[in-house]
């Protein structure tokens, strides 16, 4: 682990990092992690990355078997830096959901960097990632989907949204697709915006005080991320930690 040199901005998955930051825990202090869904089975995972820890870089190998299924709900608040990497291999008819949220100010870097292979025919996966920045914040989330050949009736999709609140901040998005099957269905989006101000007004002119009215545009914007989880404790966790998050932003 030790031989392991520090990462470049020539290799694409470091483009936007913060390398001197990286450089603090490399290798040593970055959480590698395997996960293996055995056939068949249903697992959830949630994963709070805690601003309270400065430097915070995971990178997770997941591999899901034919038949089995793996819900993950990731909350990236970072710090100074916070990058979640998932390196994840599908089986037949196996399903991934990510349903990821970032928020970030002051000159925070924060990244959910994926790649999703559809190894075998009939997987389906779906990512949905929502980041809120302010001030000096970079949020970054890169995302590439390989389909293999033969793998036939792959369903995948993305969908990536960024919210600016001071233009000072900083989104990058860049959802990928990489197919070498024909009978698939693959679709991404992303976009990058600001408060809508129709909804804004709408809210205030109806009494709202502006800080709650920014402050439940917010928070409808981040539930999407976890929108359909089963556990209903661990929802209320992470939409208590991201309104925290929004808290410290105002």
């Amino acid at each position: 682990m030790n031989a392991l040199p520090l990462p470049t901005r020539r290799d694409e998955a470091w483009r936007y990092s913060d390398l001197e930051a990286l450089g603090e825990v490399w290798p040593s202090g970055v959480v590698w992690e395997r996960i293996a869904v055995p056939a068949g089975e249903t697992r959830a995972l949630t994963l709070v990355a805690d601003a309270a820890q400065p430097v915070s870089v995971r990178d997770w190998t997941v591999t899901i078997a034919d038949g089995a299924r793996l819900d993950l709900h990731i909350l990236n608040l970072g710090g100074r830096y916070g990058r979640v990497a998932l390196d994840v291999t599908l089986g037949e008819g196996s399903h991934f959901e990510l349903g990821a949220a970032q928020v970030g100010g002051g000159k925070a870097t924060l990244e959910i960097v994926t790649h999703v292979r559809h190894a075998a025919p009939g997987a389906t996966s779906r990512q949905t990632v929502r980041t809120v920045l302010a001030q000096q914040a970079t949020g970054t989330y890169l995302g590439k989907v390989a389909v293999d050949r033969g793998a036939q009736k792959t369903d995948a999709a993305q969908s990536v949204k960024a919210m600016l609140l001071d233009r000072t901040a900083t989104a990058n998005a860049k959802p990928e697709l990489e197919i070498f099957a024909d009978d698939v269905k693959c679709a991404h989006g992303a976009t990058v915006g600001e408060l809508d101000a129709t909804q804004y007004f709408y809210l205030t002119s109806r009494g709202l005080p502006p800080a709650e009215a920014k402050r439940l545009l917010l928070q409808a914007f981040l539930a999407d991320a976890f929108a359909g989880m089963d556990d209903a404790g661990a929802r209320e966790t992470l939409e208590a930690a991201s309104l925290a998050a929004l808290e410290r932003l105002a």
